[in-house]
């Protein structure tokens, strides 16, 4: 599909830079957890799942300078805090292990729709990488289901920390399917074979199977994501911003 007209292209670029902000962003939080994880194997775990999403990110980035005609580094790290379009779900610090492993399983989940939607894309390239993204994306959502369960099932304490998490990141999980601008278009074309709203559906069937056969009960949710699910900002993510650009920043012309 490369004789795309300017507002699909366009549609589809804010497509790509909410799904590669998504990864990059939270794979920068959780890098925090390598070498202070809980034990020893998740360290290594958790440090090789982080390396993953920001692999992710890359494609999606390259993907998206193939589409506009930008430089990948420079959408990667060249833009202030506020142009980035994560979901609010990834505005907040890492905080303890029951908020990231809650945070993880949220997210997972909703990357597993998104992924399993957009390998049937008839944007060729997107489908491809989608495809191939699946492939270690399943691998991370096993374990952090099963880190759920081993929290839900560990004691009163861990149970009540991860029932806490699930309920402070409930309203922004939504975001990760909160409107996109020419979402329509998108639709229409078959880029994205669904909807947005189809996609948040399948996925509150599958978490609230999950979290009701660990014992946590499923948040109540209220309508339609929020509009503005990406583009609000938090302090918490202008000191990560800060974090992440900091070797780019300090020489703007180089080639890293």
């Amino acid at each position: 599909m490369s004789d795309l007209d300017t507002q699909t292209r366009d549609a589809l670029a804010e497509l790509l830079l909410a799904m590669a902000d998504d990864e990059f962003v939270l794979g920068f939080w959780d890098s925090e957890w390598t070498g202070i994880a809980p034990i020893l194997e998740e360290d290594v775990a958790m440090s090789s799942v982080s390396q993953d999403e920001i692999g992710h990110a890359k494609a999606l980035y390259e993907l998206l300078a193939g589409l506009t005609g930008d430089d990948a580094d420079k959408i990667a790290f060249g833009r202030p805090a506020e142009a980035y379009r994560h979901a609010a779900l990834m505005n907040h610090a890492r905080t303890d292990w029951a908020f990231s492993i809650a945070r993880r399983f949220l997210y997972e989940h909703a990357d597993a729709v998104r992924l399993e939607s957009l390998a049937a894309s008839s944007y060729e390239p997107l489908a491809d990488l989608a495809v191939k993204m699946r492939r270690e994306e399943t691998y991370h959502l096993l374990h952090f289901d099963l880190w759920l369960r081993r929290l839900a099932e560990g004691g009163e304490e861990s149970h009540s920390r991860l029932r806490g998490a699930i309920e402070a990141l409930w309203p922004d999980a939504q975001a990760v399917f909160a409107p996109l601008a020419g979402e329509a278009r998108l639709v229409a074309a078959r880029i994205l074979p669904e909807s947005l709203e189809a996609l948040r559906a399948r996925w509150l069937e599958r978490v609230t199977e999950r979290l009701q056969a660990v014992g946590l009960a499923v948040p109540p949710t209220a309508g339609s994501p929020e509009a503005d699910g990406r583009t609000r900002r938090t302090d918490e993510f202008a000191w990560l911003h800060g974090e992440f650009t900091m070797v780019s920043g300090s020489e703007a012309d180089a080639t890293w």
